[in-house]
């Protein structure tokens, strides 16, 4: 069977590192970075089958990094999970009204649980 691909951005490395290793271990191909601008390069040469992406970064947010990502016809039907520690209303109502598939915050899930809503976004 073939890997899924996530792409996971985060600007905190500790993070960034538990999920990395978490899907790894879960059988994932695993690209990650730490900042919008270099997400949105690394998706000019990678297509991945999901995205995990934080709203506060610095360069760029997340929901720029969102918005740019649902513009271009290659990425935009590729799912995407925001991750934050942002729970204002304004914030959950704005990723969804762009085009994010659902919305966690970092500390009400543990990384099992995130990939287990991975996988069931991915219907694996």
């Amino acid at each position: 069977m073939k890997k899924k691909k996530i792409l996971i951005v985060e600007d905190d490395s500790f993070i960034r590192d538990i999920y990395q290793v978490r899907f790894s271990q879960e059988d994932f191909e695993v690209v990650a970075t730490e900042d919008g601008i270099v997400a949105i390069e690394k998706l000019k040469e990678f297509t991945p089958d999901i995205i995990l992406l934080d709203i506060i970064m610095p360069m760029m947010d997340g929901l720029d990094v969102l918005r740019e990502i649902k513009k271009e016809d290659r990425l935009k039907d590729i799912p995407v999970i925001m991750l934050t520690n942002i729970s204002e209303k304004e914030s959950v109502d704005e990723g969804r009204e762009i085009g994010a598939n659902d919305y966690l915050i970092k500390s009400n899930f543990t990384p099992s649980e995130v990939v287990s809503r991975v996988k069931i976004l991915l219907k694996m």
